[in-house]
């Protein structure tokens, strides 16, 4: 289990799904797309439409694109795709 990054901030949230526990599943807020007390996560950093994120559950770090803000090419989201496998 990874350690919380140093820039992980409860001040820098987002409710954006954990690919690696899942832990939102059953939850009903979040199945609404609401905002949720429980299941929020670390936002470490933002590039263009990229949050870099850290699940505070299971200390996951990964990024996720949002499609909103600067546009990136399909090229650039497959390249960071495959550099957080």
């Amino acid at each position: 289990m990874l350690p919380l990054d140093p820039q992980a901030d409860l001040g820098r949230r987002a409710w954006v799904p954990c690919p690696a526990c899942d832990d939102a599943r059953a939850c009903g807020p979040c199945a609404e797309r609401r905002t949720c007390p429980d299941h929020w996560r670390y936002l470490l950093t933002t590039t263009g439409s990229l949050l870099h994120l850290q699940c505070p559950g299971c200390t996951h770090v990964w990024v996720h694109e949002t499609g909103f803000g600067a546009t990136r090419s399909r090229w650039d989201r497959l390249t960071d795709t495959l550099r957080n496998l």
